[in-house]
């Protein structure tokens, strides 16, 4: 246990004696700065006062007690250290964390202390931990405490110095535990039968998880006086019971897929419902006979054009009807479909082309100029354009192919930390169970219309396009164009009769933003899905006090796991502080492990991988990282699982939170972003020697901000430049940033929080400061401050949007907050606020009456 699970270094604590030259003073002060705190992960469901103590006890087996005894002997120590040592060796189980500080409460002296006593877990033999524990607590048994009171008398709002107080040679008593302390762990010996005695506060440790830490605690002994050689980092707290619970009663609902795909179903609504319109796109519909009879037109085309099962198909289109077509028509030709978002650079078209070994490439004529480069530096593959395609004579006919369940459906290129994207691929049965998931939790019924709204490139834009299809409803299409423009998507919502609608939350704030502004009714939309970041609890209220009849919905995934795994449907502010990602839906198992992929105990932080229908077969061509994060579940012969890199924990309801990712990771306006790919494409640039990427702001203010060291600075216009050429828009960083060297820590790797200061540092724009200067300026400069959370005094006349940390987002808040006077376009052509101004002036002098 090295690292905890949080990514954070545990650091190793320097202990001393009575027999250290130091200070009482210095001994405590070292204490305090070296130790920390470690609290204990909360799991409680009931609502007791706050003051209230409550009291688990727990037989101690016989020949327990006796080798306890015996071990403390050997050590001329008392069995008081024993429960110390097994308590820590539990403490770092709980928390993931090798550097544990405990309470402890000796047993001699006239008035004995409770003290704050760090006892570092390092790997090795029970026997080492015991000796660790008894010099910890010898060491801070024999030093008055005095000096220790005095540092934290000097120390205003000083943490509580331990969550866990162990009581040596006597049970705890709720006097016993100060009010910062939630946990007191002692030995009864006074009674025919030793027991182990735990005083919890319920409010925070209820009876259930009081009693499973005695479990472990009486586990820990256990092992630690019967096999005191053996390493005590296999060890593993969870009983057995716990373990079975953790695999199959956290797991999502049985569920038996039926022996269709998603384009099957699809047909199924065609034959039953033809006339009836099946999607929209601005002024355009299609009826479900001809969306079907195009989409098989694609499909023969597409087999007579060679294409074999599980073949990859890219399809290079804006997001319109004919995309929808394309999409089923892949679907329906056995082969996988493959989105390129016609914007992408022609250098990641080809590697995604390359790499996915795509031969077949269906386009939208003229959409996409980086296409005819790309397959250039991609042998072998071949355009098809769309509208050739669906002019030629081809079967309209379902083209009746057999496709397996178990046969690729998709491919979706994420972000990838060695400089390359990775494709997942996911498999039809994955992609229709959670199909069937988005349709009975979100409530897409016949006749319903889904709104389809995110980019192509996105996994969730897949079930958008298809859920209404699958149940005799209406897919609509809403342009980029109307999505940038919020005003426009909440028309569009409201003109188009949508029923369920999924966005990023940063997207939703701004939507609400407008509504509360401009309120509309939409009497028909019944859900509304968050998804891809965090969902906040303050925006849920302010949902529920606008919306109290529409649901909302917390959806959390991986492109890996076939999109969403986890769904909690609200229809009201939840009880706990934070929003939980809900339990697996059907067909989904969910595990929260440690490093050896074994289950934490229940509360604990940890992993969380993925095992059942929802795991993808890899990535495509990528043995290596395919080999890293899908691997064989041990618990279940013959399945997958994947190893999702994101950390939470289980709650008492059996919901899943989520805490956090353990790599250089992050999440943008719901697009996941690998650092080191940035970083990696940065250092492509000629003349780049180092490069280093961190990410500033919080939620949708999340930009990302990159530093470059070369032999001399470059033009941050080039810069960004070629790094445009390379990446998607959403990848490329906001600012750019040389420095001659980059910092490094003192084991010589970049320093990346100092970036981080640094960056924040520079995020004001550079040269000479000019306040605002007319009424439009201070009016912008309010609105700026307010939009990027900056001090409303550092933005200045020459204050760039984007550099100054701004993002679509914001600007699109920044766009309602102008109560619609410019346009987000117009916003976006003007980032400096004295341009942006100079347009508001021009709008006034427009509207003023002639004189």
């Amino acid at each position: 246990m090295k690292v905890r699970q949080d990514g954070q270094h545990s650091r190793p604590a320097q202990w001393h004696t009575t027999a250290d030259p130091v200070t009482d003073r210095e001994f405590w002060r070292r204490v305090l700065a070296e130790g920390g705190h470690t609290p204990v992960p909360r799991w409680s469901g009931e609502h007791t006062a706050p003051g209230v103590v409550a009291e688990h006890r727990t037989a101690l087996p016989a020949a327990t007690a006796q080798a306890v005894r015996r071990l403390a002997d050997d050590l001329a120590t008392d069995p008081g250290t024993v429960l110390l040592a097994a308590c820590a060796r539990v403490l770092a189980a709980l928390t993931s964390d090798s550097a544990v500080v405990v309470g402890y409460l000796g047993a001699d002296g006239p008035k004995p202390q409770a003290l704050p006593c760090p006892v570092p877990v390092a790997d090795g033999p029970w026997r080492d931990l015991l000796h660790t524990a008894a010099r910890a607590a010898a060491a801070v048994t024999g030093r008055p405490a005095a000096a220790l009171a005095e540092l934290r008398a000097e120390t205003a709002g000083a943490p509580a110095l331990f969550d866990t107080l162990v009581v040596a040679g006597r049970a705890p008593r709720a006097d016993d535990l100060a009010p910062e302390t939630v946990l007191a762990v002692g030995l009864d010996t006074t009674g025919p039968q030793p027991e182990l005695v735990l005083g919890h506060r319920p409010r925070a440790l209820d009876a259930d998880q009081a009693g499973r830490i005695s479990g472990y605690l009486l586990a820990a002994l256990d092992t630690l006086t019967r096999r005191p050689e053996a390493d005590h980092h296999t060890w593993s707290p969870v009983s057995a019971a716990e373990t079975a619970h953790q695999l199959d009663g956290l797991a999502g609902p049985e569920r038996e897929l039926p022996d269709r795909r998603v384009h099957q179903l699809f047909e199924e609504q065609a034959r039953l419902r033809p006339q009836d319109i099946a999607a929209e796109q601005g002024a355009r519909s299609w009826t479900y006979r001809e969306l079907n009879a195009r989409a098989n037109r694609i499909a023969h085309a597409l087999r007579a054009r060679g294409l074999r099962d599980e073949n990859a198909v890219a399809v290079v289109s804006e997001r319109n009807l004919e995309w929808l077509a394309a999409v089923l028509g892949v679907l329906k030709a056995g082969g996988v479909y493959l989105p390129v978002e016609p914007h992408f650079p022609a250098g990641r078209i080809a590697d995604m082309l390359t790499r996915s070994e795509c031969r077949h490439v269906l386009a939208e004529r003229d959409a996409c100029a980086g296409l005819p480069e790309a397959l250039r530096a991609a042998p072998g593959a071949v355009a098809h354009h769309l509208d050739d395609v669906l002019a030629a004579d081809h079967p309209d006919t379902d083209p009746g192919l057999p496709v397996a369940a178990s046969q690729g459906a998709y491919i979706y290129f994420t972000s990838g930390s060695t400089g390359r994207p990775k494709g997942a691929l996911c498999e039809h049965a994955g992609f229709l169970n959670h199909l069937l998931a988005k349709i009975e939790d979100f409530g897409v019924r016949e006749g319903g219309v889904v709104a389809q709204s995110a980019p192509q490139c996105f996994d969730i834009s897949l079930w958008q396009l298809v859920a209404a299809l699958a149940v005799g409803g209406r897919t609509r299409i809403i342009e980029q164009a109307a999505v940038l423009d919020v005003a426009r998507f909440v028309e569009t919502l409201e003109r188009a009769r949508v029923e369920v609608v999924q966005v990023v939350p940063s997207y939703l704030e701004v939507v609400l933003t407008e509504l509360e502004r401009h309120p509309r009714e939409l009497p028909h939309l019944r859900c509304v899905s968050a998804t891809g970041e965090a969902l906040k609890k303050d925006l849920v209220a302010r949902w529920f006090a606008a919306f109290p009849d529409v649901a909302l919905a917390n959806a959390y995934g991986l492109t890996e796991t076939s999109d969403d795994t986890n769904h909690e449907v609200m229809r009201a502010v939840p009880e706990q502080a934070s929003v939980p990602l809900g339990r697996p839906i059907a067909g989904v198992r969910i595990y929260v492990v440690d490093e050896l992929l074994r289950p934490v105990p229940l509360g604990s932080s940890g992993e969380i991988v993925f095992s059942g229908v929802c795991v993808g077969r890899g990535y495509v061509n990528d043995e290596e990282r395919t080999r890293a994060a899908f691997v064989p579940d041990p618990y279940r012969p013959g399945a997958r699982m994947y190893r999702s890199g994101d950390f939470g924990r289980w709650l008492p309801d059996g919901r899943l939170e989520f805490l956090g990712r353990r790599d250089a990771q992050v999440k943008i306006s719901g697009f996941r972003i690998e650092i080191g790919e940035v970083e990696n494409q940065l250092l492509r640039v000629s003349g780049v020697r180092d490069s280093a990427v961190v990410i500033t702001g919080e939620g949708e203010h999340k930009q990302l901000v990159a530093f470059y060291s070369a032999a001399q600075e470059l033009p941050a216009q080039t810069v960004g430049k070629e790094l445009g050429a390379a990446l998607p828009a959403y990848m490329v960083p906001g600012r750019i940033h040389y420095l001659p060297v980059l910092p490094l820590t003192s084991n010589g790797k970049i320093d990346r929080k100092a970036l981080t200061r640094t960056a924040d540092e520079l995020g004001a724009a550079e040269g000479e400061f000019q306040p605002p200067r007319t009424d439009h300026e201070r009016k912008l400069a309010a609105l700026w401050a307010a939009a990027l959370k900056l001090p409303a005094d550092t933005i200045g006349r020459d204050t760039h949007f984007f550099e100054a940390g701004g993002t679509s987002l914001a600007m699109l808040r920044l766009a309602v907050a102008l109560d619609r006077t410019v346009t987000p376009a117009e916003l976006m052509n003007r980032p400096v606020l004295a341009d942006l101004a100079a347009l508001l002036d021009e709008r006034a002098a427009e509207a003023a009456p002639a004189v």
